[in-house]
């Protein structure tokens, strides 16, 4: 079905949402949604005709265990309560650990790239088959945005996705603000990933804005949309007529008349690309300056506007990038001197077994998550500068996450919260989801007596108390969970 152009739903901007001109649907953070009951602005929206589709961040579809039924459940839910055509999530790991690896689960509160390895997509596509026979309508998954690169992966991004397409039939939601931020974080080339991946699979693209800062690109969803986001958009849009196309904004919301603007140039970038037509070039983001995914980056689906058959079979897998500063897998085996566009071997009928399979996933995403929330040593093979600007931006946003679902938080400690909330989120990795961890953290200022202003000390303690009951534990249960903490790190 044809979707139009829509904005992301969030309450902060509802009532803006509501009255922009030309909308013709929207997206909700599914898990924002109660069950049972929908906001009277997505009421009002749903009786004006306007669609919903319900976009999900917590399944962790690319993590190493299956997904969780009452997750799958809870989105299930909200598919039908919305009656949306189809819902949307991403691929992504989230969270890690647990007795899979003897350790305690870790939560990353955030969207972590899963290496574009064999075992990697084995273990993702038998999870995208669960969450597909768990959910009333269709699925559709999204290519996220990364600050760090796996090392001695076998595939590039247009390959993994669409390997994933032709195992599993899942539409892509491809988000061109991300695949500029990977350009930019991890030299990946938008237009060769546009070229690889099945263009006829995708149900609706993102555009979202960012920043760049020391050379990483931030994709915050909290600024506005720049010129090479639109020109990967117009990219995209010379090979295909997307059926949707979406300008996200999850934060510092602009006045009306900006997001206004930012659609209007949205429809005007895919106006323009349509008339050009294929074969002339659009992205301008220093392509030439930045390194390109490996050998036969270019290859694959083409660049005209696509009339192919998903349902046509191939036997032999993409080519996978050589890396050089590692052997080529030997189930994927890389060939320079092959032209691009050729295929490798097909990889061996028959894979490990695949509780073996999502053992080394799940050993590789837990090494990965201590070191990023617990200040575990790096795995070997990442980039260390890279591993603390991802690990400082997780405890950024879980700081400004917890201040949105407890503002009363940082109204009672004022100007003091960010600091004392990120010496706790570097002590204490976060194991349940925000609103656990803002019970968490004020635990743990009442248990050492802080704050030190007894007014503040008491509002903190009544806060507490109405949410959490009792009282807040002692120095010793402090102290074991600190040597519990220090034995996730270790």
């Amino acid at each position: 079905m044809r979707l139009g152009t829509g904005v992301g739903w969030r309450p902060e901007i509802a009532d803006v949402v509501e009255a922009l001109p030309g909308i013709d649907w929207v997206e909700t953070v599914a898990e924002n949604i109660c069950a049972g009951h929908l906001p009277d602005s997505l009421l009002r929206l749903r009786e004006r005709g306007v669609t919903v589709v319900p976009h999900g961040v917590s399944l962790g579809l690319g993590g190493a265990e299956r997904p969780d039924p009452g997750r799958l459940a809870d989105l299930a839910a909200r598919a039908e309560l919305l009656a949306a055509p189809l819902v949307t999530e991403h691929i992504a790991f989230v969270r890690a650990g647990g007795p899979r690896t003897a350790s305690p689960t870790l939560e990353a509160g955030h969207l972590l790239p899963v290496p574009r390895t064999w075992d990697a997509l084995d273990v993702l596509c038998e999870n995208v088959r669960i969450a597909q026979d768990s959910l009333p309508v269709p699925l559709a998954l999204e290519n996220i945005a990364a600050l760090l690169s796996w090392p001695d992966e076998e595939l590039t991004e247009g390959q993994f996705l669409a390997e994933l397409v032709e195992r599993t039939g899942v539409r892509l939601l491809i988000d061109v603000a991300n695949l500029h931020t990977n350009h930019v974080n991890r030299g990946e080339d938008p237009a060769a990933a546009l070229d690889e991946l099945p263009v006829e699979a995708i149900a609706y693209v993102h555009v979202a804005g960012g920043v760049e800062k020391d050379g990483v690109w931030h994709d915050t969803h909290a600024h506005p949309v720049t010129r090479p986001v639109l020109d990967v958009l117009a990219e995209l849009r010379s090979r295909v007529d997307p059926p949707g196309v979406l300008l996200e904004r999850d934060d510092d919301f602009p006045p009306a008349e900006e997001l206004a603007g930012e659609l209007a140039a949205i429809r005007a970038t895919l106006d323009r690309a349509a008339v050009r037509g294929a074969g002339a070039p659009a992205y301008a983001g220093d392509l030439a300056a930045r390194p390109v995914a490996g050998p036969g980056a270019h290859a694959g689906k083409g660049t005209s506007p696509t009339s192919a058959d998903p349902s046509a079979p191939t036997d032999a897998r993409p080519s996978a990038p050589a890396s050089p500063s590692a052997p080529a897998s030997p189930s994927a085996p890389a060939s320079p001197s092959a032209p691009a566009g050729s295929s490798a071997p097909a990889r061996p009928s028959a894979p490990a077994p695949p509780d073996s399979v999502r053992d080394r996933v799940a050993a590789a995403q837990t090494a990965l998550l201590r070191t990023l929330v617990a200040g575990a040593p790096a795995p070997p093979g990442f980039d260390e500068r890279r591993l603390g600007v991802q690990s400082r931006a997780l405890a950024s946003k879980r700081a400004g996450v917890v201040a949105k679902v407890a503002p009363e938080l940082p109204e009672i400690l004022g100007s003091g919260y960010r600091e004392a909330f990120l010496a706790y989120a570097g002590r204490r990795p976060m194991s349940g989801g925000y609103r656990r961890d803002a019970l968490d953290f004020a635990e743990e200022l009442l248990s050492t007596g802080r704050p030190a202003d007894r007014a503040a000390r008491r509002r903190l303690t009544r806060w507490w108390k109405d949410r959490a009951g009792g009282r807040p534990p002692g120095r010793t249960t402090l102290l074991l969970r600190a040597a519990r903490a220090a034995l996730v790190g270790g």
